[in-house]
């Protein structure tokens, strides 16, 4: 598959995904404010799944944004090694092995919060709550392999924000 068609098909995906979140809260938000303050009545499933959404909707817009370079960059890194005779090409790697490091460790914690949550369901939907950090645990595994894809490529860094080193 060509890379800039497959980027583009993920990209096109997640913001779908997140538009889909994002609509779903809102009608669901909206119904339940006009039934509390028109009819004095409301759906009780409204905020679990308004929460459920809008964790999965950050996740997924996390993870759209690594490939797209929308991440915070380590520019302050960058910017206090710039005086030093530092290669870029060595510099790249140690960034992306810090971004391979952060995945792992959220990854770690998303998973052990996914294991507790298994045996637990939310009060009113009833869903389990292992469906709360599994998001992260997913976004800091598409994120890592991204990375680790990155890593392996040699592709150049690009912190895209040059002029806000701080």
């Amino acid at each position: 598959m060509n890379e800039p068609l497959a980027a583009s098909r993920f990209q096109r995906i997640t913001h779908w995904l997140m538009a889909a979140c994002l609509g779903v809260m809102a009608v669901a938000v909206f119904v339940n404010v006009v039934l509390r303050y028109g009819f004095g009545s409301g759906i009780a499933a409204s905020e679990e799944l308004s929460r459920l959404l809008f964790v999965w909707m950050v996740f997924i817009g996390a993870t759209a944004a690594y490939p797209a370079g929308e991440h915070m960059a380590f520019t302050s890194l960058v910017g206090m090694l710039k005086d030093r005779p530092v290669p870029m090409a060595v510099m790249t790697v140690l960034i992306r092995l810090l971004v391979l490091l952060g995945c792992v460790l959220v990854a770690w914690g998303a998973w052990q919060q996914v294991i507790v949550g298994m045996d637990s369901t939310s009060v009113v939907l009833g869903y389990p709550t292992a469906l709360l950090p599994l998001p992260a645990f997913l976004a800091s595994a598409a994120i890592g392999v991204m990375a680790l894809v990155e890593l392996v490529r040699r592709e150049p860094l690009d912190l895209g924000h040059e002029a806000e080193v701080e």
